[in-house]
């Protein structure tokens, strides 16, 4: 009942729940006891909305946003409750008395004060907010000045509402005992308090502490891109939880013939990549990422098909390549979008094939093949479980945008799996890891994710109790605790690593400070392969697993499983590298014949279908390579998805790289040969002419920002 209950009012957890139902509770009884009246009652009550309000602002609940959109926000809950406290004073007969009127008066002063307190507060945001956000590139000619203490900016209009706590606590002791200095005291500590905050936001406004304009920021930038000369580019554009998508492609990144740099759109995802020594470059606004020079580079890479990729794809001297954030069978891996694109690089031939039978437009002579260098990680199967219990790692994908039944195995067979999985007569291990986007669409797929989660943590209970796993864990326990003290060690150190600058500065700071380190890079990276052998060995080899949010990495869990089940996803293709065993589930039952055509990765895989009840093959395959029919299978379709072991992805990337700068390079000496070699007259001519239709080169090199403007917002090309 407390888990509806948690998931009808979107909160994260049971006390969350509690604070929620306090609060929602504490404004009535505070009213009722400014009515009644009761000034203890209202004492207590208003305590309880104090303390219920601020947990819940710690906790970034969904129920305050809820409540900021009914015109119930933060201030008019203080007001309500000052308000209340006057109507209290007035129902105790004290309306008459000198306290009253100081309440009266500290009340409206302190609601004066919070019109300049906020005012500079923003004003101060404003004037550090650079219309970029950089690492990793040298912004020495713009004076960047450290940020104001995190204390004074962060939630600033919520500590400015709480300082009116000594006025309402003072008032109350003076109401209820007569000892009106009490609240006086409390009203000139909240006056007093509420200008000190104030007048400590006014040094921040003067010029030495503000970041310089943003012509002065946009002129550095570009002093810098004339002086690296990028020639390929990772361009990105997406929602908070897309960070993954670019994350993927890092490695590769730092690896690619060339000068590389990542652009990125949104300000927020920035902090969310992994360290890199990849000059990052995140410009917001469309018409400054326009404005700058970026012709140097030849190769520009896209992780994801979204409508701000127009402004990249305007730009005529380099060449545009779709390379996605995954392979797969799905849909969205042959979207129709794909075609604005000079060329589609694709993992395999598989990925050759999926277009063509799509027949959206993309030619083949566009398609090129260049493996899957992020899978370099990925370690090969032995063909022996590598502990005593088999490891099945269970990675359903999401529900998709249109919420297709076939698109996640969670809402049909999800339970059937997990059981399956938990109750095997030969026992497993499981690792659960549902994909990041679970719930987005169809809250019914969260709630089976929980109850999963649930299954899970009920199975590792049974598991603790049972005489054949405690002697492990018994002997286990002291290699397990020293485990924990190593990830928190690694956890420790990784923190004061991978934050650039000092605590408490803002993106304007670290974009100052956020230079490429190759000594804190390289320690960065062992300290990671150290955390995740720790983690792995922090619980025992039996023990079933939930693994969520980015660590440890998907490719890690499937180093450490010795087979998995999944649905049509890139997972799936991935997975394949390893040469492991999987299954893949049906969920839309088109019967394995009709599933397997329409579906390539599944060629080598044990089909499910909703009820589980084939993965007994699965387990037979991962526990005895001599019950594993599929082998041979799973060996040519690596191949034919992924590409040839040789030359290595990374290779054939590069290469990739290299044949398309050349056709940039090739395309740009051609249009300025044939603008050289046009008279001067006739360009003339055609200019005053009447119908003249200008040069094709020429109009490679029209300003589109009107065409911008008349195509309004740009849709989302979800991918």
């Amino acid at each position: 009942m407390i888990s509806t209950a948690i998931r009808l009012a979107r909160v994260g957890s049971a006390s969350e729940l509690a604070a929620a139902v306090l609060m929602g509770l504490g404004y009535p009884c505070v009213m009722l006891a400014a009515l009644v009246p009761n000034l203890w009652f209202f004492a207590a009550a208003g305590a309880v909305t104090y303390v219920a309000d601020w947990y819940l602002h710690q906790k970034n609940s969904y129920l305050i946003n809820r409540l900021n959109k009914i015109r119930a926000g933060l201030p008019i809950r203080f007001l309500l409750r000052q308000l209340l406290l006057v109507l209290l004073l007035a129902r105790e007969g004290l309306a008459e008395q000198p306290v009253f009127y100081a309440a009266v008066a500290c009340f409206l002063l302190f609601y004066g004060l919070q019109a300049p307190q906020g005012a500079l507060a923003t004003l101060i945001r404003l004037r550090r907010t650079m219309p970029v956000v950089t690492r990793n590139i040298d912004l020495h000619a713009v004076r960047i000045p450290d940020a104001p203490p995190r204390a004074l900016l962060s939630r600033s209009a919520e500590k400015m509402l709480h300082l009116d706590i000594p006025a309402m606590a003072g008032v109350i002791i003076a109401a209820g005992t007569g000892a009106d200095i009490v609240g006086y005291a409390g009203v000139a500590a909240t006056l007093l308090l509420g200008l000190l905050y104030t007048a400590a936001l006014v040094p921040y406004l003067r010029r030495k502490r503000r970041v310089p304009g943003a012509g002065a920021v946009l002129k550095a930038v570009g002093t810098w891109l004339r002086e690296y000369q990028p020639t390929v580019a990772l361009y990105f554009s997406g929602s908070d939880d897309s960070a993954y998508q670019v994350n993927m492609w890092l490695e590769t990144m730092e690896q690619v013939d060339g000068r590389p740099l990542i652009i990125m759109r949104e300000r927020g995802l920035v902090n969310k990549l992994n360290p890199t020594s990849v000059p990052i470059l995140c410009v917001p606004g469309g018409q400054h990422l326009m404005a700058m020079d970026l012709s140097s580079v030849r190769v520009c890479l896209y992780a994801a098909n979204v409508g701000k990729n127009i402004h990249m794809l305007r730009v005529p001297t380099m060449k545009h390549v779709f390379i996605g954030h995954g392979d797969s069978d799905k849909l969205a891996s042959v979207n129709p979008f794909s075609k604005v694109y000079d060329e589609v690089w694709t993992a395999g031939k598989a990925g050759r094939d999926r277009y063509a039978l799509a027949d959206v437009g993309v030619r083949d002579d566009d398609i090129v093949e260049v493996g899957r260098p992020q899978l370099a990680p990925i370690t090969g199967w032995t063909g022996t479980p590598k502990n005593p219990v088999p490891t099945i790692l269970y990675a359903p994908t999401w529900e998709g945008w249109d919420n297709n039944p076939g698109n996640t195995s969670l809402l049909l067979a999800g339970e059937n799996i997990m059981r399956r999985l938990l109750n095997a007569p030969r026992p497993v291990r499981v690792i659960y890891k549902p994909h990041p986007f679970t719930g987005l669409v169809n809250k019914k797929a969260k709630a089976v994710d929980e109850r999963l989660q649930k299954m899970v943590a009920a199975a590792n209970a049974e598991r603790a109790a049972d005489p054949r796993w405690a002697e492990e864990a018994a002997a286990a326990q002291g290699r397990q605790s020293q485990a924990r003290a190593e990830l928190t060690r690694i956890e420790a150190r990784l923190a004061a690593l991978t934050r650039p600058g000092r605590k408490g500065g803002d993106e304007a700071e670290e974009s100052r400070v956020a230079l490429a380190d190759p000594q804190r890079l390289a320690e960065i990276k062992r300290l990671r392969a150290e955390w995740n052998d720790a983690y792995w060995r922090s619980f025992g080899w039996w023990e079933h697993k939930v693994v969520t949010g980015t660590e440890p990495k998907l490719y890690d869990c499937f180093n450490e499983a010795d087979g998995m089940v999944s649905d049509i996803s890139s997972v799936v293709s991935d997975f394949i590298a390893s040469g492991k065993p999987y299954a893949v589930t049906d969920s839309a039952a088109l019967g394995a014949e009709e599933f397997t055509r329409q579906n390539t990765a599944v060629r080598a895989a044990v089909i499910l279908t909703n009820s589980a009840a084939e993965l007994d093959e699965l387990l037979a395959a991962v526990a005895d390579p001599a019950a594993d029919p599929l082998a041979r299978n799973r060996r040519l379709l690596k191949r034919y998805l992924l590409g040839p072991d040789e030359p290595t992805s990374m290779e054939r990337f590069n290469a990739a790289v290299r044949a398309l700068a050349a056709k940039a390079e090739a395309r740009n000496t051609g249009v300025a040969q044939r603008l050289a070699g046009r008279p001067i007259g006739e360009l003339g001519e055609e200019a005053d002419g009447a119908g003249a239709e200008p040069p094709a080169a020429a109009l490679d090199t029209v300003d589109e920002k009107g065409a911008d403007k008349e195509n309004g917002a740009e849709p989302t090309l979800a991918h």
